[in-house]
């Protein structure tokens, strides 16, 4: 059995991103933790209220549910004003949940995605991750969250290149149905951030690879012992 941690921004992050993944994980026996890194009411009280906050807090505990996560992790830095914080608190806090935890493998999001907390989060946490330290996963992973991998800038090179691709066909309706469980944060097709459009990224990355569903990453670091 490994242990697993999915660091998220901001709560469905996860879900969007290795949602089936992390089924996939909890199905072959493995402990799936997710830290929620951020509190939109803390960052920005004059767009989200505690109680909205808590409200999308309770959409992702069931959304967790859905998938078997086993334990969901919540830290009270401001979105969407990562930015602008100083980033060794948020290194020492991942630091200290991967110290307690001990993870095999980590979940990231990806640096290229346009929002800047993703961004924030992907650097601070690789601050954390970095090896010599003590408990440094193994395994490292960038996924691609629909609405905002997608619209990267074009120019440099931030681009999601994927090269790692999980065969999620057999638990990709649980990432559906995980997803569902967050109806503040879903769309209508065509908007990315909708059933849809998740199902469409799945055939596409699946057929990649010749299977039905899939989800991509881009593998970070691989440490083979």
């Amino acid at each position: 059995m490994k242990t697993v941690l999915v660091i998220a921004p901001h709560a469905d992050d996860e879900v969007l991103g290795c949602g089936a993944t992390m089924c996939k994980h909890v199905l072959q026996g493995d402990a799936v933790h997710v830290l929620i890194a951020t509190n939109a009411s803390v960052g920005a009280p004059e767009l989200f209220r505690p109680e909205q906050v808590e409200a999308i807090r309770a959409e992702a505990l069931k959304a967790h549910a859905v998938l078997g996560v086993t334990q969901t992790h919540f830290a009270e830095f401001p979105a969407p004003r990562l930015s602008s914080s100083p980033a060794y608190p948020i290194s020492n806090h991942i630091g200290q949940t991967v110290r307690e935890l001990a993870p095999e493998v980590v979940y990231l999001p990806h640096p290229g995605d346009l929002h800047e907390d993703h961004r924030v989060i992907y650097r601070s946490a690789l601050v954390a991750l970095r090896p010599g330290r003590s408990q440094c996963p193994a395994e490292v992973y960038c996924y691609e969250t629909l609405s905002e991998t997608e619209w990267a800038p074009v120019q440099g090179d931030e681009r999601f290149e994927p090269n790692v691709f999980v065969d999620v066909s057999s638990c990709f309706e649980a990432k559906l149905e995980a997803m569902k469980c967050f109806g503040s944060q879903l769309m209508d097709f065509p908007h990315s951030r909708s059933l849809e459009a998740l199902e469409a990224l799945a055939k596409l990355r699946g057929a990649t690879i010749n299977v039905h569903r899939a989800e991509a990453f881009e593998l970070e670091r691989l440490i083979v012992r």
